[in-house]
């Protein structure tokens, strides 16, 4: 809590009247706890082990390697300390990979080893550059996977001597602001048959010019840089204002002054420091003393012309030598010579001022708080209207209609949310996309949640969307990401809903990680999961809803990788006795349904043939739109569907599938995904149907069983397929075959 102007003042004055009798000698680290790790100063906020740190963020471990101690930044990926910056700034040792370019004219990925994410460090753009360093090698500089913040070029140039980093076997690009992660996607054209291609990293901007990187050998295309450069230096800004409050009184925060003073670095966002005439660490109970001007002979010779100083807190005064009647008082650089006689007349004037000045204060302070009220009521109105347009009082009606409504849905304040995001930092946007923005949060609980910032709802649209929050507020399944509640007091609505942390099902086909691949059984299990999930909503669920816009980046992988249908901003539920719903189209190219793009009308059916694009990507591993079958007018849908025709399925398979996969199961799939993409909706199977054959090849039933090659001839009698309670566990659903 901040203390009001009037007692920080009186709170300053005693200090300063305290410190004038009381001379302090405290160390730039917390009391009781050490300074120096080998050669580097560690001050608080940081710390060398968790108690002398103000939290384990800033905690620093003093490592002993070859008769030497190094500090370890142990929260930050275990990064080298270099030297540290009390203005907000510390030099760390990052480590430098090459790059391997296995596979030559192709992109790769990769990220950069420097894990800041939710840690108060991040990258410094003023004082950092990103180097590139190859032969005919290009560097795409991304934020997140789609975000493209700098292309680096550089070409093969023999004998060159040119130093600004234009191109000519290295170049350099700017780092955006605030950046915690740094992702890399590079191609090389062949110069040799070596897989190293160059290195590519961002370093201290000062570390480029000392070591003279222009000079390229003359065989380029043999022995580019042979030497390992290991460890280069980046600077890292850091934030800590917890507890400054109870810090010395005489620090002072600002904000960048663009103030670079060659020795240290200086945060381009906000620091602290110890006021003018005053020392040490502002982070610090009482980190700040007083400066003994007196001590410093030049001063004594050039200010006090070798007469007497008297050193004050902040400040000094002078008799200069001849002149002992006279006074001297040193303020902001300038002299202000008084005569002694007057010294009372001075005394008596400075009284009436500081009065004045009290009184401004105190009448400031109350003006301040008149103001901060009125403020308050003005945002707590426009909160207020804010809830009532967005839907705040259908919702409340809807929910106390509902059984355990207010139970199951939240309504957050914009308060909570807005703490839980971080103010909506870019840090923690976790995806865009066409219904609105989604910020990874934490709320107050300790519990992670997504919270996504939607686009504005139209007034004719509310009565909808509100029906559409409570419908979705109840369904409880566990292949279904779950709707925690909402905040309706903002200019546009925000939704809450539980975490996933493995991101979505389209990274994971599109770009495979070797730490966790895609296998063949966890295709068909994910397959299954959603497939389950949408017949409960179509069928189970209180009233059907279709999804209206499923595709392979709309599904999330749990901690465990289990599927979970996400993002219903599109969805609409519909009375029981409906067949469909008349809207205008909406949707993802290549996913929604031919038919619904042609008629304006949505059935279940729409969503069964979205889910076989879906089904067609875990089989093939390809997109559902690419550039190249753009340019042809052909979907991956339509890819497929001629492939089958021809019979040339397996040429189209992933790898993994191929490999892995049994030749009767990957027919029976593909089968059902080319039923699932028919024109004609009403020959499609419906998703329970789906979600049956899904689950029976899954657990290997028999032939007599599930015969899914007999699936046109309608053998199989899906009207016993029963659904479970309101966990909606589809993978239960049985089947009869006709005989």
């Amino acid at each position: 809590m901040k203390l009001p102007l009037p007692f920080l003042v009186i709170i300053i004055s005693f200090v300063v009247s305290l410190s004038a009798t009381v001379v302090l000698s405290i160390s730039l680290s917390k009391p009781g706890c050490p300074e120096i790790c080998g050669n580097v100063t560690i001050p608080y906020p940081f710390g060398i082990g968790s108690k002398c740190s103000a939290n384990s963020d800033f905690t620093i471990v003093c490592k002993n390697s070859s008769n030497t101690q190094k500090p370890i930044l142990s929260n930050a990926g275990n990064l080298e300390v270099l030297q540290i910056s009390l203005k907000g700034a510390i030099i760390v040792n990052q480590l430098v990979s090459q790059l391997n370019c296995s596979y030559k004219d192709s992109k790769q990925h990769s990220t950069l080893p420097i894990p800041l994410r939710g840690s108060p460090f991040y990258i410094s753009s003023m004082y950092n550059a990103f180097f590139t360093l190859g032969c005919e090698i290009t560097v795409w500089l991304h934020t997140n996977i789609t975000n493209v913040v700098g292309v680096c070029m550089a070409h093969c140039k023999r004998h060159s001597t040119d130093t600004t980093y234009n191109g000519d076997n290295c170049c350099t690009i700017t780092i955006p602001e605030r950046l915690q992660e740094l992702q890399l996607e590079y191609q090389s054209t062949p110069t040799s048959n070596s897989t190293f291609c160059g290195y590519a990293f961002p370093v201290e901007d000062k570390w480029l010019i000392p070591n003279n990187l222009w000079l390229v050998p003359n065989n380029l295309s043999s022995n580019l840089f042979d030497t390992d450069f290991g460890f280069a230096p980046l600077v890292l800004e850091w934030e800590y204002y917890d507890g400054l409050v109870d810090a010395s009184p005489l620090a002072l925060c600002r904000d960048f002054q663009d103030i670079y003073n060659g020795v240290s670095y200086v945060s381009t966002s906000r620091y602290c420091e110890c006021d003018s005439g005053y020392e040490g660490n502002p982070y610090l109970p009482l980190g700040c003393t007083d400066i003994d001007e007196c001590s410093n002979a030049t001063v004594k010779e050039y200010y006090c012309g070798g007469g007497t100083c008297r050193n004050t807190n902040g400040s000094f005064y002078c008799h200069p030598r001849g002149n002992e009647g006279n006074l001297y008082v040193p303020w902001n650089d300038r002299w202000v010579h008084q005569r002694s006689g007057h010294l009372t007349r001075i005394k008596i004037t400075f009284i009436v001022i500081g009065s004045v000045i009290g009184v401004l204060i105190f009448v400031g302070f109350g003006v301040w708080r008149i103001g901060k009220f009125v403020r308050e009521a003005l945002m707590a109105i426009r909160r207020y209207m804010y809830y009532k347009r967005n839907g705040g009082l259908l919702l409340e009606q809807h929910l106390a209609s509902t059984e355990n409504g207010l139970e199951r849905t939240k309504l957050f304040t914009s308060k909570e949310l807005r703490k839980a995001t971080d103010h909506y930092n870019e840090n923690r946007i976790l995806g865009r996309g066409g219904q609105g923005t989604v910020y990874k949060g934490m709320l107050t609980d300790g519990k992670i949640v997504a919270v996504k910032k939607s686009k504005k709802v139209d007034e004719g649209d509310l009565e909808v969307f509100i029906n559409e929050v409570v419908i979705l507020s109840q369904i409880n399944h566990r292949n279904v990401v779950r709707l925690l509640g909402c905040c309706l007091e903002t200019e546009v609505p925000l939704l809450v809903y539980e975490f996933i942390p493995n991101g979505t099902l389209f990274r994971h086909i599109h770009e495979p990680s070797d730490d966790l691949p895609l296998t063949w059984e966890m295709r068909i299990r994910i397959a299954s999961e959603v497939a389950g999930a949408l017949a409960y909503l179509h069928s189970a669920s209180s009233a059907p809803i279709y999804h209206r816009d499923i595709k392979s980046t709309n599904i999330l992988l749990d901690e465990k990788y289990r599927a979970k249908v996400s993002d219903f901003g599109a969805s609409r539920s519909v009375a029981i006795d409906q067949t469909h719903i008349t809207t205008r189209v909406l949707g993802t190219f290549g996913y929604f349904d031919p038919q619904y793009f042609q008629s304006g009308q949505f059935t279940e059916k729409s969503d069964v043939y979205s889910f076989g694009v879906v089904v067609v990507e875990l089989l093939t591993g390809e997109k559902a739109v690419t550039s190249a079958r753009a340019e042809s007018g052909k979907s991956l849908a339509t890819h497929f569907l001629h492939t089958m025709e021809e019979n040339k399925l397996f040429d189209i398979l992933d790898s993994r599938v191929l490999k892995e996969g049994k030749v009767e199961d990957i027919v029976a799939i593909a089968q059902l995904a080319k039923k699932c993409l028919r024109l004609n909706g009403k020959k499609r199977p419906t998703m329970i149907e789906v979600a049956a054959t899904l689950e029976g090849i899954r657990r290997g039933l028999n032939d007599d069983m599930v015969s899914v090659q007999n699936l046109d001839e309608n053998s199989i009698d899906y009207h016993s397929a029963e659904v479970s309670d309101e966990s909606s566990d589809l993978s239960e659903c049985t089947i009869t075959a006709q005989s």
